[in-house]
């Protein structure tokens, strides 16, 4: 526990399409646990933003810090960067407001059309098998985090460390498999 006369506040601010579970999941749990076990702070909130149609944009963590050197800036950031903290996160400290940017993870986000493939399609397949198929032809090359159901499409968010290699191993079952035609794949970190 950090005393809290001395306190200062780290905002990490990660560029990542996550759930508030799975942000807890993969990086807030662990951040906390390695924080703690390395007596400099600790995890003390977490706020997800979302976009105009509901789907989730980014998500914060607020660290408690005894101090927010550049060592335990650096302790954060590096930690973060080992869970896997996509390009375009940054960190700010609250009280002078210096921002670092870090993440070294690329991310790729693939929508399956949830309202233009014959009805017959929607009867015979399944999202969980879609996700869990990505995840098996990922291999080491990246991992399925988190997932967002819109009215009209369902996303899945990759991370790894090459979107153009997550592409090319997601590519022969997006093309095959019925309930990814017409999917759309964008480039989200």
């Amino acid at each position: 526990m950090v005393d809290g006369s001395a306190q200062q506040i780290v905002i990490v601010h990660l560029n990542a399409k996550l759930r508030p579970m799975d942000r807890g999941e993969h990086f807030e749990d662990p951040l906390d646990t390695a924080l703690r076990m390395a007596g400099r702070g600790e995890v003390s909130g977490d706020g997800t933003r979302l976009e105009k149609s509901g789907e989730i944009e980014s998500c914060n963590i607020e660290v408690l810090v005894p101090e927010s050197s550049e060592d335990v800036v650096h302790f954060i950031v590096a930690t973060l960067e080992d869970l896997g903290a996509p390009k375009g996160s940054k960190l700010t400290v609250a009280d002078s407001g210096s921002l670092r940017p870090f993440g070294k993870a690329e991310g790729i986000a693939v929508y399956l059309n949830g309202t233009d493939l014959p009805a017959e399609t929607y009867k015979a397949c399944d999202s969980d098998f879609v996700s869990s198929e990505f995840g098996r032809l990922l291999g080491t090359e990246g991992r399925v985090l988190s997932y967002w159901q819109g009215p009209a499409e369902t996303a899945f968010y990759m991370y790894g460390p090459s979107s153009q290699s997550m592409r090319a191993r997601l590519e022969g079952f997006l093309a095959t498999y019925p309930l990814c035609q017409k999917c759309r794949i964008t480039q989200i970190a």
